[in-house]
């Protein structure tokens, strides 16, 4: 599987046989200055529809849209939509947002789109065991740097993905991924947008990846 990072919380995940899903496609403006995106895919997964999030007619070809809890199956891939919050009153600043659990690869997927609070252990129980989490940092309009580490520490994901944070093409008012990896080891600082992620090569204990925005 290869994952690759096209920006804000936009991931191009790409199966073994060829299956193309893109998380989360950003629309250009308001503070989002990555490139538009132009990549094909075959499901479009959409956590909540802000249009930092939501623009999928930016994803070419004909890809079916995974939205909402609950259970979907689409290109023969399971997809679970958990219920849960864009901030920390239940909703009543930002709305809901949907973490989605996926199995790639055999590879277990969670992405939690843009997570305003801690999760509840009906939640956990819900989200299961997770070999890969993309996780927003950033604070400010979703977890800080604090929370998404206790949040990685109550889903003991093997590999994590951060996502969502300031860089020199997001201008939102959110923290860079500096503030994310203080104090953290197992750190890797990857110079490209890709990563291929292989069952038999996941590592044993949590390991941070830091991938560069594609676009």
């Amino acid at each position: 599987m290869i994952v690759k990072w096209l920006g804000h919380a936009c991931f191009l995940i790409t199966s073994e046989r060829g299956v193309r899903i893109i998380t989360d496609p950003y629309g250009v403006g308001g503070g989002i200055n990555y490139s538009p995106i132009r990549e094909a895919a075959d499901i479009v997964l959409v956590s909540h529809d802000h249009a930092d999030h939501n623009n999928v007619s930016a994803v070419q070809g004909k890809p079916e849209i995974v939205k909402g809890s609950g259970a979907k199956t689409a290109k023969g891939i399971l997809f679970k939509g958990i219920a849960t919050y864009h901030d920390a009153s239940k909703g009543k600043l930002r709305g809901a947002n949907i973490v989605f659990c996926f199995t790639v690869d055999d590879i277990k997927l969670c992405h939690l789109g843009d997570l305003g609070h801690m999760l509840s252990q009906s939640q956990i129980d819900e989200i299961g065991d997770v070999d890969v989490l993309f996780i927003p940092v950033g604070g400010s309009v979703t977890i800080d740097a604090a929370e998404a580490g206790r949040v990685c520490d109550q889903l003991n994901p093997k590999l994590i993905i951060p996502m969502h944070f300031r860089t020199a093409k997001c201008a939102f008012p959110i923290a860079s991924v500096a503030d994310f990896l203080k104090g953290k080891k197992n750190v890797r600082k990857l110079d490209s947008s890709e990563a291929e992620v292989e069952l038999e090569n996941l590592p044993a204990a949590s390991e941070i990846a830091v991938l560069e925005p594609a676009l």
